[in-house]
């Protein structure tokens, strides 16, 4: 096995890859499909997962292994990236006609590739929809279709839900996290606490951790509302339910003042619900092995809640196998999808990250019964709700930070916010 890294071709635009069908197809593919009857060849693997040392660890020595012994005839050539640097990566490698056989990409992303002709139908490499349906939730298995086919199998998820602190709700004489929308107003407004000089030093409710478009998509989808209608035509996330969710949050910060603004960011070192600057936050389903890490003997005081609008929802995002429509070697890469996806190595890749498993059967693995956050996701997966739909979400997704920051801000009222967002994305849906 050889594990390379390949350099980038330079600031390659989003649109171009997404203007591109996959073409060439033949990084790392050997062009043999088959030996003897045998799965046979080289494929190329492009993950934004297994990072570090301790992740190509997992993937190189554990559980590529159990992969070469059951396809003893297939080579995978490595390139690792990260989220951050993903698109672009994929962008520089179809742009070049070298598009790795195997892909990892993230919920969201699905749409814009498979519309353009970069990835496989996998009906069509023999990987039954109907028998996936049985092992993971539609919500998240509906990532992966774009037009009623199968395009990406999900290996693991991070999901983002209400956390709060059992010990501080307690104190304020609260039995347990709040149900629904009212109730957490009421809650944070309780427990932010300020010093002397009007300084926040413990916020009721922090949002400001966690990236304001996922945090804004969690109010969204708790009030009913969704980011584009059912035919993918129009943005919805400036409908009256949108309008409100962001009004809900402004009210929060700028009203009810239960988190200033900078007292947080998506980069701080430690979650302050971990080290008590927050009683509760919208969160990740990591916060459990950050407090082993941390603070863990604050570990069993955080409870997970699921924040309820007008109906009980969370975010998800995750990652997605595909494989490349101009991949050379399919049967090997379509091999590799399926150990990727399948229990074994989901489980071990999860355990990595702390992250949420996606098969269903993986519930009752000592690592889900042991991690209560992640346990939590995994039984409210019917209330998940993915971000994306569309094939522009990735020339979208960016600017949502700034729109929602604007109205935080009171640079814009949220109707404005929004609907400058919403008349950015019609634009980039009509081009």
């Amino acid at each position: 096995m050889r594990t390379t890294v390949r350099k980038g071709l330079g600031g390659v635009a989003v649109a171009l890859a997404l203007t591109l069908s996959a073409c060439g197809g033949d990084a790392g593919g050997a062009g043999a499909d088959a030996v003897d009857g045998e799965v046979a060849g080289e494929v190329t693997l492009l993950t934004p997962i297994f990072e570090g040392d301790t992740g190509k660890q997992v993937l190189e020595e554990e559980l590529l292994p159990q992969f070469y012994e059951e396809y003893p005839d297939v080579e995978v050539t490595i390139d690792y990236t990260d989220y951050g640097s993903l698109n672009e990566k994929l962008t520089t490698s179809i742009a070049s006609g070298l598009t790795p056989d195997v892909m990892m990409m993230g919920v969201g992303w699905i749409e814009g590739f498979a519309d353009k002709g970069v990835l496989q139908d996998l009906g069509e490499v023999g990987i039954d929809l109907g028998e996936l349906e049985g092992e993971v939730a539609q919500e998240v298995l509906n990532a992966g279709i774009w037009e009623d086919k199968l395009y990406a199998v999900p290996t693991m998820l991070d999901t983002r839900f209400g956390i709060a602190r059992k010990d501080i709700l307690a104190e304020a004489g609260f039995d347990g996290p709040p149900s629904n929308w009212e109730e957490l107003r009421e809650y944070a407004i309780a427990l932010t606490e300020r010093d002397g000089s009007g300084k926040v030093t413990r916020a009721g409710l922090d949002i400001m951790t966690l990236d304001p478009r996922q945090m804004f998509e969690v109010f969204l989808f708790s009030n009913g509302g969704d980011l584009f209608n059912d035919e993918g035509t129009e943005p919805t996330f400036n409908s009256p339910e949108g309008v409100e969710a962001l009004e809900f949050i402004v009210q929060l910060v700028r009203e009810d003042k239960v988190e200033d603004i900078g007292f947080s960011s998506t980069d701080a070192d430690t979650y302050p619900v971990i080290n008590g600057r927050a009683a509760m936050m919208v969160g990740h389903n990591d916060v459990w092995i950050k407090v082993q890490d941390a603070a863990p003997e604050v570990a069993d005081e955080l409870v997970p809640f699921m924040i309820n609008g007008t109906q009980e929802a969370m975010f998800h995002g995750g990652t997605l196998v595909t494989v490349a429509n101009q991949s050379q070697n399919k049967a090997a890469a379509t091999a590799l999808l399926e150990f990727l996806t399948g229990p074994e190595a989901s489980l071990a890749a999860n355990e990595q990250r702390g992250n949420v498993p996606a098969r269903a059967e993986l519930l009752d693995s000592d690592y889900v019964q042991d991690n209560p956050m992640v346990q939590f996701a995994m039984e409210n997966l019917d209330k998940a709700h993915p971000e994306g739909g569309v094939p522009e979400w990735l020339e979208v997704r960016g600017e949502f930070g700034s729109a929602i920051e604007a109205a935080i801000l009171g640079q814009k009222t949220p109707q404005q916010a929004l609907d400058d967002l919403a008349a950015d994305a019609k634009a980039a849906m009509s081009r």
